[in-house]
């Protein structure tokens, strides 16, 4: 993904705009997170000190209510009878105006005259004159005041105790007064709550913590703050809970608004990111794109455009001497192919010349035998026999290098290969029956479109050249046995629905040192060659869109592949080059 250019500047520049607002974001909602965190700690705080301070007022309240109840000369002369159904009747109404769940009156020997509070007890010899203790299932606080009689040594009456149930209601109160929910827990049970039974297990779990607690309470965190009601280790404690989930509520909405801040802004962070790097590598994209075209075409003349406005100024720089630096070498090319033109017309009119002295040289002599006197038939005769072929072999020179030199049309039609084919090899082979030839021709060839004279010319000189191969190694070595077949010409079809023609030959074969030169125009080893026969075979080949390739191995042979394009890899009829 990040290959290309364009990637990488798009990566980093959004790595760049993401990265810095994905720190912040984070950041942000921490400290916001921590900030709620501390705040929920000190609400706890707050409300741990609330219920400690009504704890306090209630003590202080409960004892003031016990000793002005004590004081009471009714209840005095109440106690002094020792009566308890005077005592009891007499008290019938004071829980209710003392607003106390339990009221207990004893005399000096601790036998129990009054006992009010909807069942509830209290052990007679409480060693304390206050504490907690759990009557019929209940938490209950108590004070003990003594009921005296007379001033400076009072006597000692009994004693007058004033309860007050820790349960639900009291719970309620206090999450009424702090906004959070309250547990009370003594012994191994939580004895009121606020909240659900079914988290008392969880609650008692939180006993031997210290500080703010974290629970799970229902799937749900909550923390929660423990404070003792009294000194004394064995005492109730209180415990004063929040829903963490709930308290951090409000950051909900806060995050996602944060979120959605941060996706727009990775959105448009990401959409500059890529324009910069569209417009960063966009023209050097259209200079690869250029410099390809050209690798693939060959053509100096394509120049890349300036480019927009908002784009890379270097870049475009860049493009502007890509431009210059192409028409420099297509210039450089066009002289450099004036200068191949010029010197190759050099070496033609060198061959020419060559080629043509020569057989001028024996048109003159001939002529020169017919213009003397006394000449017989036989020697007329003989003359005009090397006239004419000299004259054939200047047609041929002047053909073979007007082939060459000319731009080359191929007119492509549907042509049986096999028949075209065999019938190159035969033609030049004809009179030559001292060269054995074997045909390998598969049946599936069948017709191509092809230009099937060109296509024949060239067969017809690569056989041409095996022959003399051939018989060139025997005059150089008379007395080495023949085997087999001197000249093999074959083709079948080849992948990708092409065709493969070949010409192999048991000759001389080719030097090392030659081999790479033998599609070099004008060069040969033949005495009386030009040096363009394979030249323009394999301009003809390359002209019907196929390749030519050679092996040979100097005295065992030759073998000339032709592979031409199927049908398929025609794209027109007629074509020039």
């Amino acid at each position: 993904m990040l290959a290309s250019l364009r990637s990488r500047v798009f990566a980093a520049t959004a790595l760049v705009a993401v990265l810095p607002m994905g720190v912040a974001l984070g950041y942000v909602t921490a400290r916001v997170t921590r900030q709620a965190e501390t705040g929920l700690g000190r609400q706890l705080e707050e409300a741990a000190r609330i219920v400690d301070q009504h704890h306090r007022m209630r003590l202080e309240t409960g004892r003031e209510r016990a000793l002005l109840m004590a004081d009471v000369p009714m209840l005095k002369a109440a106690v002094a009878t020792g009566d308890p159904l005077t005592v009891e009747q007499l008290t019938r109404d004071y829980p209710e105006r003392v607003g106390c769940d339990l009221f207990v009156v004893t005399d000096a020997e601790g036998r129990t005259l009054a006992s009010l509070g909807g069942g509830l007890r209290i052990a007679t010899t409480a060693p304390a004159p206050q504490g907690f203790a759990v009557e019929s299932g209940r938490l209950v606080e108590f004070f003990t005041v003594p009921i005296l009689l007379g001033t400076g040594a009072p006597e000692v009456l009994g004693e007058l105790t004033l309860g007050f149930v820790l349960d639900d209601r009291v719970a309620n109160r206090l999450r009424s007064l702090t906004g959070s929910h309250v547990a009370v827990l003594y012994g191994d049970r939580v004895r009121a709550t606020t909240l659900p039974r079914s988290h008392d297990t969880a609650l008692l779990g939180a006993v031997s913590g210290a500080g703010v607690l974290r629970l799970r309470l229902a799937h749900e965190d909550w923390v929660a703050l423990r404070r003792p009601l009294v000194a004394e280790s064995d005492g109730p404690s209180v415990l004063v809970l929040r829903s963490r989930a709930e308290a951090l509520r409000p950051l909900d909405t806060l995050r996602t608004a944060l979120g959605v801040a941060a996706l727009a802004a990775v959105a448009v962070s990401l959409l500059l990111s890529w324009a910069v790097a569209r417009t960063v590598t966009r023209p050097l994209a259209a200079l690869t794109d250029g410099m390809k075209e050209i690798a693939a075409t060959g053509d100096l003349t394509r120049e890349i455009g300036p480019g927009r406005a908002w784009d890379d100024e270097d870049a475009r720089l860049l493009a502007r001497t890509f431009n210059i630096l192409t028409d420099s070498v297509a210039r450089s090319q066009k002289e450099a192919a004036l200068r191949d033109r010029l010197s190759a017309l050099g070496r033609l009119s060198t061959i020419i010349a060559h080629e043509v002295r020569n057989p001028l040289m024996i048109i003159k002599g001939s002529l020169r035998t017919l213009r003397r006197e006394g000449t017989s038939p036989e020697e007329v005769r003989e003359a005009t026999v090397d006239i004419d072929h000299e004259v054939a072999r200047l047609d041929r020179i002047v053909g073979d290098v007007l082939d060459f030199a000319r731009p080359l049309e191929v007119e492509r039609a549907p042509t049986d290969l096999a028949e075209v084919t065999r019938s190159a090899a035969e033609a030049a082979l004809e009179g030559g029956e001292d060269v054995g030839v074997r045909y390998a021709l598969d049946p599936s060839l069948g017709n191509r479109m092809t230009d099937g004279e060109r296509l024949r010319m060239v067969l017809v000189n690569l056989v041409a050249n095996a022959r003399d191969s051939v018989r060139a190694r025997r005059d150089a070595d008379p007395d080495r046995p023949r085997e087999g077949d001197d000249i093999e010409v074959g083709g079948r079809a080849a992948d990708g629905g092409g065709v493969l023609l070949w010409v192999a030959d048991a000759g001389l074969g080719i030097a090392v040192g030659d081999l790479s030169r033998v599609f070099d125009p004008y060069f040969t080893t033949k005495r009386t060659g030009t040096g363009l026969g394979l030249a323009i075979a394999r301009k003809v080949v390359e002209a019907l869109g196929g390749a030519i390739r050679i092996e040979s191995q100097e005295g065992e042979g030759t073998r000339i592949e032709i592979e031409l394009p199927g049908a398929a890899q025609v794209a027109t009829s007629t074509e020039e080059l």
